[in-house]
């Protein structure tokens, strides 16, 4: 097959005599946005869809065009392009989704309105497409599975076949639709392809424009796909418009590179002879610079319908041009409404601001500060008057609220409580007095540290970490939160049951319908305080709940069921009324004590400071002997028993990898669990230990006594944090190596990890997926990645860590954030929803409190949250670690079981040698 460029004028457009809807009436459009979670039964996510602002449109769609409407106005009215383009993007279950929504809000002017594939029925789009015109395109997003599967596409393909007068973009999943719904077959690619990249040549039509092309040309797009549109099967009617330049793939490092080479893609192209392919395995067979080279076909068009697909990811971080193509795509639907009718156009007169996405007015969480917030529906109309539509989309809407539009009315028996902060500091206090260790252990370790907890930022080195927090039971305010997912937790109904303990040890128990994610939110919207209470104070944690969340919280994210239960607690907190606050980088110390309404009260402050002063003679204490012993480089040569055998895990591994090869996932984060009987041991001494040899930026101490549990963390991941400058930050660790025992060695190991193919694959895929999870709660254009795969060294590994960030919508709430990311991507895989499904049937056992978070929330909305790894668990004398590694397409199964040993390496041979 020959390919055909596309004129200036590439589409072909059709008769007008064909269109749809003979209405011409203004019309309601709203756009919303759900901020994550997602499984094909219940669940979904909206970003308070309830507290936007109208929007009213007047702009008509295309119908049967009567004489009338065909008039003189239409031929005597300049043409004019749409001032703006309203995107209805398919979510496809994906975990880059909300990539391209954040891609398209800057880029058409207003956020497209996210809806699942199964979402809608066919007749709902139809009304919304054609009575109301409510959209000007349509883009179908990536996906897991094939779209040979009715259940992984939904409605996709009937939208592929009956829209053809609407312009369409399909990324990967929604490309491979295309070429399915009109004929081609899909097959299974030659290898598959997840985060790499390929250099690309394209035909110069529309979609590609602007975009250079063939080798060292600087385009190059990060892929995630096993599956493929088989070239030879294409029917006429759609072209090939862009094939990858070589059979060769790039790591992210190696593009970086190239991008020194001169752009040469115009000489590259006219050394290319493209006259004669013949299709094998839905590759095309050709010769560049005299060698035969398998192309596998990157994009598609539809000759007569301005319908496209690309099969790599446009919006991924990697991917260079991928905001020109859709800027491309933009003005392809632009140019597309204009060539079909100007009176389209110029009848837009919209109210259409920016609070429409993100209302800046007062703010849902301004209320914070004030206690209650009432929240007004918002309403569709037109001309005064109740639109169907409006209707259908507010049904929408609340179809799938589910946990993002949390409830932010107080009930009355909740009530608001004003709290008063006061704190003190004391300069340089902390190497004075021996410092972080010896402030615990003296203040808090007596009583075999019961009820006691310490954010502990062991490892300060490079500025990773700044700040320790810890504290005991205290104040009038303190409380423990303890809370079990039901059998049923997946099912309507009954969520959990809570269990609340005082600082006076009373308790009461309450059954949790809408999970223990809405009771947290609500308590932290219930507190009211005062911004200048800490002023001055150079940390985000000023009280509130401090503990952890469970790996099967993920029932409240998104997730279906949980196929296994957690023989501990899924959550447990403490409300921390007083605490103990260490900077690292200056030495100080400052004590915090959090009280209600206006009280003289200082007693705990006054205490705390007297028993520091008291710590100066003892800076050089030592708490127990230090202790040598052969080290162990198993769990198993440290007495733990594994749930499964070595030969068991490898055969996970293979599973994972047949998934992959099909299409269901791009990466699984495959773990396990090993156990060991301790008895009665003191897990302070044990903790002490661990932290000593392991040091690590989100090192943590949790001891829930009345649960019989423990937690002793030495994890260098940050899951998620929240500051009060509204910067969410995640730092996701994909790709471990072990530490040199010689400096050489060392450094050949560092840069092994660092130029490794595979890892490098599987952190851009995890990357991608924490600026899906922020995209659902940012601002549009804020999420950014200011360090991407950089190595870190820690005492026992090498690890290849990135940074994202971006700026929080300010109507989303700290809960929110959370429900909207978690469990940690560096934990499931991608797509988040379909992996933690496939996992839960390949593993055997429950995370529990691995995989989880441990951190803190504060009464002002800020948190900080770690990914619970390199951890003991100590529950009714027993220890637990949790191990595992992200099996990608290049894993090799004998060696992801001997990273997924190397992890458990730190914290087994503390348990062996305590």
């Amino acid at each position: 097959m020959g390919f055909t460029l596309c004129s200036s004028s590439e589409l072909s457009y059709p008769s007008l005599e064909g269109l749809r809807n003979a209405q011409a009436n203004p019309v309601a459009s709203k756009s919303f946005t759900r901020a994550g979670g997602y499984i094909k039964k219940h669940y979904f996510l909206s970003s308070y869809s309830d507290a936007r602002k109208l929007v009213i449109s007047s702009h008509l769609f295309p119908g049967h065009l009567e004489g009338s409407f065909m008039g003189k106005k239409r031929q005597v009215e300049p043409r004019k392009k749409l001032e703006f383009v309203r995107t209805l993007l398919i979510d496809n279950y994906d975990s880059y989704t909300y990539n391209i929504h954040q891609e398209l809000s800057v880029i058409n002017g207003v956020p497209p309105v996210v809806v699942r594939n199964d979402e809608l029925t066919w007749k709902d789009i139809c009304c919304l497409l054609y009575e109301d015109g409510a959209f000007d395109n349509i883009v179908i997003s990536p996906g897991p599975g094939s779209p040979t599967c009715p259940a992984d596409i939904g409605v996709c393909r009937q939208l592929l076949l009956e829209c053809w007068d609407v312009p369409i973009l399909g990324v990967c999943l929604g490309h491979q639709a295309l070429g399915y719904a009109h004929g081609a077959q899909i097959i299974h690619a030659s290898e598959p392809i997840h985060g790499r990249l390929s250099e690309i040549e394209h035909n110069g039509c529309n979609l590609f424009a602007n975009i250079p092309s063939g080798r060292n040309s600087r385009f190059k797009v990060v892929r995630y796909h096993s599956l493929v549109v088989d070239a030879e099967s294409l029917p006429e009617e759609l072209i090939p418009i862009a094939w990858t330049a070589s059979d060769d793939t790039l790591s992210f490092l190696e593009t970086q590179k190239f991008d020194a080479i001169p752009d040469a893609y115009e000489s590259e192209r006219q050394k290319a002879n493209f006259d004669s392919f013949s299709a094998k395995n839905g590759s095309y067979w050709g010769h560049v610079n005299g060698t035969k080279s398998r192309k596998v076909v990157m994009g598609i068009r539809h000759a007569t319908w301005p319908h496209y697909g690309v099969q790599f990811h446009p919006e991924s971080v990697a991917t260079t041009y991928g905001r020109q193509i859709f800027k491309n795509f933009r003005e392809i639907t632009k140019d597309y409404w204009l060539q079909m009718s100007s009176s389209f156009c110029s009848d837009r007169n919209i109210h259409y601001t920016a609070s429409m996405q993100v209302p800046h007015a007062t703010g849902l969480f301004g209320a914070v500060h004030r206690g209650r917030q009432s929240v007004k529906k918002a309403d569709f109309r037109v001309n005064g008057e109740a639109c169907s539509s409006g209707q259908f989309m507010r049904g929408a809407n609340q179809r799938n609220l589910g946990f993002l539009d949390m409830v932010n009315i107080l009930p009355p028996s909740l009530g608001a409580k004003f709290l008063r902060l006061k704190w003190r500091k004391f300069g340089h206090l902390a190497s004075e007095v021996g410092g972080a260790r010896n402030i615990f252990t003296e203040l808090f370790g007596k009583n075999k540290a019961e009820n006691t907890f310490w954010l502990d930022s062991s490892s300060t080195e490079k500025g990773r970490a700044r700040f320790s927090f810890m504290g005991g039971k205290g104040g009038d305010l303190w409380k423990q939160l303890t809370f079990r997912l039901s059998e049923q937790s997946d099912t309507a109904g009954e969520r959990g049951h809570l269990l609340i303990e005082d600082t006076k040890g009373f308790t009461c128990s309450k059954i949790l319908e809408e999970g223990f994610f809405e009771y947290l939110n609500k308590e932290l919207l219930s507190l009211c305080h005062e911004e200048k209470d800490y002023e001055g104070l150079p940390f985000d944690f000023y009280g509130g709940f401090i503990g952890y969340i469970g790996y099967n919280l993920k029932v409240e994210c998104g997730a279906a069921s949980n196929a296994h239960k957690s023989t501990t607690p899924d959550a447990c907190f403490f409300f921390a009324d007083n605490l103990v606050v260490i900077d690292h980088h200056t030495n100080d110390v400052y004590v915090l004590s959090l009280q209600e309404g206006n009280t003289t009260k200082t007693q705990w402050l006054d205490d705390t400071e007297k028993k520091l002063v008291s710590l100066k003679g003892s800076a050089t204490r030592q708490l127990h002997e230090r202790i040598s012993k052969p080290v162990a480089n198993s769990p198993h040569e440290a007495g733990f028993l594994s749930e499964k055998s070595q030969k068991q895990y490898v055969s996970d591994v293979e599973k994972c990898l047949e998934y992959i090869k099909d299409g269901e996932s791009y990466e699984l984060c495959l773990t396990t669990q090993f156990r060991k009987f301790i008895g009665e041991v003191d897990p302070l001494r044990l903790y002490l230990h661990l932290r000593e040899k392991n040091p690590a930026p989100y090192a943590s101490w949790l001891n829930f006594s009345k649960e019989n549990l423990c937690i002793c963390s030495s994890s260098p991941e940050r899951f998620l944090r929240l500051d009060r400058n509204g910067i969410l930050e995640a730092k996701p660790i994909k790709g471990t190596i072990a530490r040199g025992t010689r400096p050489e060695e060392d450094e050949r190991l560092k840069l092994q990890l660092q130029y490794s193919e595979k890892d490098q694959a599987e952190n851009l895929m995890i990357v991608d997926l924490l600026r899906n999870d922020l995209g659902r709660v940012c601002e549009p254009g804020t999420v950014h990645v200011p360090h991407l795969m950089e190595v870190e060294s820690y005492a026992t590994v090498h690890t290849m860590v990135s940074t994202i960030r971006g700026k929080k919508q300010s109507n989303v709430s700290a809960v929110e954030c959370v429900k909207a990311a978690f469990p940690g991507g560096s934990m499931t895989g991608a797509p988040k929803l379909r992996s933690m499904e496939l996992l839960d049937s390949i593993e055997s056992c429950s995370r529990g409190i691995y995989s989880g978070s441990i951190g803190f929330f504060s009464y002002n909305q800020t948190f900080d949250l770690n990914i619970v790894i390199r951890t003991v668990v100590i529950h009714e004398n027993e220890a637990t670690i949790g191990a595992g590694g992200a099996i990608v397409a290049l894993s090799d199964p004998e060696k992801e079981y001997e990273e997924m040993v190397l992890k458990t390496r730190a914290p087994a041979n503390a348990v062996m040698e305590f």
